[in-house]
């Protein structure tokens, strides 16, 4: 029997562990996650692949981080909760017991209904394992097919570019990077794509992955809804990512899109706790619970599970969609609702400066900051996020928000004494 055990051995087990043993220096802990390597940096995993970063340069924490904290590990899958008899059912039939279970098994991609889709040559690009499987077959490929403009997609081209490899992009939406931007910026981040000989193709969908004429059950070409095919070696899925909550799908313990938690990650089961990319968390701008798929969401909420399971209340302040990026040369910073519903509702503020290719964008709703895009100069982004997250009322200063010389300056007086005494 073990005191705590955490399934899932990424950012949130980090930080639970941490917080854990900042309390309990003798409670036994077993982190359990079915990928080999544990506590890597998976937004790394373009840099990998493009060989600008080796596996011991993506570790979060190193090897030793374990046994320093006097964890042990099973690189297994978890296959069953007994909520009743609190104990894990592992791979192999082992059981492990627990006092306090945290649950951060993360997301998996999104696999949609393509014809083709399990031939040799479609790759997922969300792990490791995904970024070593795809890496074995560069050589061999010349072009590259991205089904999804996200994020992952964006980062899966950058990498592939590097590599030599000529690459389309094939986004159902308008834009690309449609969750995180508005038009304009998605334009922005387009033009710096295309210029490094990305094609991309927006509007269209794949409808069929096809094989090749000399063999049938390797990647030839994806055929879009239109009939047009474009021939490639390699297809990467990339459009989006689902929590795994099949580990407690049937139990007493409650899912919407992903586990049901409170402010203190617990679940609907006593000592039963769950954060990361499985749970909806409390998000400060939309004031609701939400699944925020992102690291640093991750290992904040990991840390105050930790502190919970450990037994020191602690409320969890709240997250927000958070973006912050740099690919093909443009950094760019997305925070919070970027492109409201409700538009009659908010206040939109933008500013574009074409020859310095940036563009700001700032969502208002009763006078404070509900969301912002920033790309190309991103150096105003902490002091938007602080009076973002404090809910501070802009009115004030509103039209200072988007000038080229906005910064501490800026604020009111008490204002600025107040984020200086907090820096």
């Amino acid at each position: 029997m073990y005191k705590y055990v955490i399934i899932g051995g990424s950012a949130a087990a980090v930080g639970a562990v941490e917080s854990v043993r900042e309390i309990d220096s003798s409670g036994t802990i077993a982190v359990v996650s079915n990928e080999s390597l544990l506590a890597y940096s998976r937004p790394m995993i373009g840099e990998y692949l493009a060989g600008e970063a080796s596996s011991d340069r993506m570790m979060y924490r190193t090897h030793e981080f374990w046994n320093l904290k006097n964890v042990e590990t099973f690189s297994v899958k978890a296959l069953k909760v007994n909520l009743d008899g609190k104990s894990i059912r592992l791979d192999g039939k082992e059981e492990i017991g627990y006092d306090k279970l945290l649950i951060a098994t993360g997301s998996r991609p999104v696999l949609p209904k393509i014809d083709g889709i399990d031939k040799e040559g479609v790759f997922s690009f969300n792990t490791m394992a995904d970024a070593r499987a795809l890496r074995s077959q560069i050589q061999k490929a010349k072009n590259a097919a991205i089904i999804g403009g996200g994020l992952v997609g964006v980062c899966a081209a950058e990498a592939l570019v590097k590599v030599g490899l000529q690459v389309t992009v094939i986004e159902l939406r308008e834009h690309i990077l449609s969750l995180l931007l508005d038009n304009s910026a998605s334009e922005i981040v387009e033009a710096a794509i295309r210029k490094k000989g990305v094609t991309i193709i927006t509007g269209h969908s794949v409808q069929q992955i096809r094989g090749r004429e000399n063999d049938e059950n390797k990647v030839g070409s994806v055929i879009m809804e239109n009939g047009e095919a474009i021939p490639c070696d390699i297809v990467v899925i990339a459009i989006g990512v689902s929590p795994c909550i099949e580990l407690v799908r049937g139990t007493k313990i409650e899912t919407n899109r992903g586990i049901r938690i409170d402010r203190f990650m617990r679940t609907s089961v006593p000592d039963v706790y769950a954060c990361g990319d499985v749970a909806e968390i409390y998000d400060f701008v939309s004031n609701d619970n939400r699944v925020l798929p992102q690291w640093p969401t991750a290992y904040s909420a990991g840390k105050i599970a930790g502190y919970n399971m450990a037994g020191i209340s602690m409320q969890y302040a709240g997250g927000t969609a958070m973006s912050a990026m740099k690919y093909f040369d443009v950094p760019v910073v997305s925070i919070g609702i970027t492109n409201p519903k409700d538009s009659d509702e908010h206040q939109i503020l933008t500013s574009r400066n074409p020859g310095a290719n940036s563009y700001k964008r700032i969502v208002l709703k009763d006078g404070k900051i509900k969301g912002l895009i920033l790309v190309g100069d991103i150096e105003k982004a902490g002091i938007y996020f602080y009076l973002m997250r404090e809910g501070v009322s802009v009115d004030e200063f509103k039209e200072q928000l988007l000038s080229e010389g906005f910064g501490l300056i800026s604020l009111p007086e008490r204002l600025r004494k107040k984020v200086l005494s907090e820096a």
